[in-house]
């Protein structure tokens, strides 16, 4: 039987994951999710704010393309999560 210590031993170390910062962020620190559950100041929706760090840049131009419309009332309130 192994410990955990001896399977600590054995783990690989993995470089640190690298996170696209091309695209900054639409966060203007109001943070105030409304009935929706999307943010007053930014236009996302709280799945979007959780998310947004480990999304990719097209993700992220995805994500900016749906603020753009929600903020523009484009977008449905079943199109805005």
């Amino acid at each position: 039987m192994t410990t955990a210590g001896q399977r600590r031993g054995r783990r690989t170390e993995r470089p640190p994951r690298e996170f696209d910062q091309s695209v900054p962020s639409p966060c203007i620190s109001v943070c105030t999710l409304n009935d929706d559950d999307v943010c007053i100041g930014c236009f996302r929706s709280a799945e979007e704010i959780r998310e947004w760090m480990i999304l990719d840049r097209e993700q992220k131009l995805e994500v900016l393309e749906r603020v753009r419309m929600r903020r523009a009332g484009e977008l449905s309130r079943d199109d805005m999560k």
